[in-house]
C-alpha cells in the first residue's frame, strides 16, 4: 500500500487563514480534499473567485479539485482524515455537529488552543469524546505563520503522533521544497507549547508596545522558554528537547513576528489600549487571550502549581484590570 493510500482522503475543517494555508499545500500532493467552511455565502464567493474571500485572498485556488461543503458530517463522511484548523473559540460549536463516527479517522489538530471550556488539549476531547485511538491523532506544531506559508517562504512544521510512521505518512501530504517537516512522538507537549507561547506573545507585544527595548524582550524570551518547560515537563513528563523548533522556535516567531495576531494584540495592550477596545480591534482571535485563563486554571489543579509569573502577568492584566505598565515592573523583579 502507498503513503497516498494509506492516509486517504483527507478534508480540512475551517475557513479562516491557517485552514486555508493548510489546504493549499495539501493540494500540492493530493488530487483532491474536502473543505468544510460553516457558510454556504462564503463557499459560493469562494467557487466564483477562485480563492478565500476573507483571508489570505492573494492565494488562488483550483475550485475543481475541492469538495467545498457547509456541512461538516458530509465533511467528514467522505474523508479518511480530518484536519481540524478551528479557532479554539470556535472549536466546541463547530465540533458539536459533528454526528458521523469519526472514530477510524485520522484526526490532525492544527488548533493552536486549548477546548475552551473544557480545559482539555484538543487530541484528549477527541479521545475522550469521539474515540479516536491517540495513535490515529496528529498534531501539527510550527514554527510557522499562515501567512509565510501563502507567500511560499522555506518553512518548517512538526508533525506529532504517537504512532511516528503515521505522522511520516501526513508528513508526505504536506512536504515540499518550500515546506520541511520534522516528526515527533511528543503530541501532549507541542499542544500545550502552542498555547503557552500565543500567552508570551502577548506579553512580548506588551513590552513592545510599551517601547521597553530589545534587551527586555530578550529577558522575556528567555524567561518564558524556562516557564514553558517547567508547565510542560509536569504536565506530561517525558524526554524532550525544549530548544527544538516545535517549542523554541514556534515561541520566537510567534513573540517577534509582524504576523503575530497574539503579538499585535499585547502591542496595542502595552500602547494603553483597553483589553476590550484592543479585542474590538482585532480582525482575526488571538489565542492567546482564551489560553492564558485555560492554563491558569489547569495549572491550578492538584499536583500542578508550576510557578509560572509570565503567565501570571498576562492574567491578571487581560482578567483582573491590572495596570499592564505597574504588572510588567513587577514581572521584571522575578527575572533571571
Amino acid at each position: 500500500m502507498s503513503e497516498t493510500e494509506s492516509i486517504g482522503r483527507i478534508a480540512v475543517i475551517g475557513g479562516g487563514s491557517w485552514a486555508t494555508a493548510l489546504a493549499k499545500l495539501l493540494l500540492k500532493n493530493c488530487d483532491r480534499i474536502g473543505w468544510y467552511m460553516r457558510s454556504e455565502e462564503k463557499i459560493e464567493e469562494f467557487r466564483k473567485l477562485g480563492h478565500n474571500p476573507t483571508y489570505l485572498t492573494d492565494v488562488s485556488f483550483d475550485t475543481d479539485r475541492i469538495d467545498l461543503t457547509a456541512d461538516i458530517n458530509e465533511a467528514a463522511e467522505n474523508a479518511d482524515a480530518l484536519v481540524i484548523a478551528l479557532p479554539s473559540p470556535y472549536f466546541l460549536p463547530e465540533i458539536s455537529k459533528l454526528t458521523a463516527d469519526i472514530s477510524d479517522k485520522y484526526i490532525v489538530s492544527a488548533v493552536k488552543g486549548i477546548v475552551p471550556d473544557r480545559n482539555m488539549i484538543v487530541t484528549d476531547y477527541f479521545e475522550q469524546q469521539c474515540g479516536v485511538p491517540r495513535d490515529r491523532m496528529l498534531v501539527i506544531g510550527g514554527p510557522c505563520h499562515a501567512e509565510e506559508v501563502a507567500l511560499e517562504h522555506l518553512s518548517y512544521l512538526t508533525i506529532g503522533c504517537r504512532d511516528t510512521d503515521n505522522a511520516r505518512l501526513f508528513a508526505s501530504r504536506i512536504a515540499s521544497d518550500k515546506m520541511k517537516t520534522i516528526i515527533s512522538d511528543d503530541v501532549d507537549g507541542i499542544e500545550y507549547a502552542a498555547v503557552l507561547k500565543n500567552v508570551y506573545a502577548i506579553a512580548a507585544g506588551m513590552v513592545n508596545g510599551m517601547k521597553a527595548g530589545d534587551n527586555f524582550m530578550a529577558m522575556l524570551v528567555s524567561n518564558a522558554i524556562r516557564e514553558m518547560r517547567k508547565f510542560v515537563d509536569t504536565i506530561s513528563p517525558m524526554p524532550r528537547d525544549i530548544d527544538l523548533s516545535a517549542y523554541l522556535g514556534d515561541l520566537l516567531v510567534t513573540a517577534y513576528s509582524r504576523f503575530s495576531r497574539n503579538h499585535n494584540f499585547g502591542s496595542m495592550i502595552g500602547k494603553g489600549y483597553s483589553v476590550k477596545v484592543a479585542m474590538m480591534e482585532m480582525s482575526m482571535v488571538a489565542e492567546g487571550y482564551y489560553g492564558t485563563k485555560c492554563i491558569r486554571e489547569i495549572n491550578q489543579r492538584p499536583g500542578l502549581g508550576v510557578d509560572m509569573p509570565i503567565l501570571e502577568m498576562v492574567y491578571s492584566v487581560l482578567y483582573q484590570g491590572a495596570n499592564a505598565r505597574r504588572a510588567m515592573k513587577t514581572l521584571a523583579e522575578t527575572f533571571a
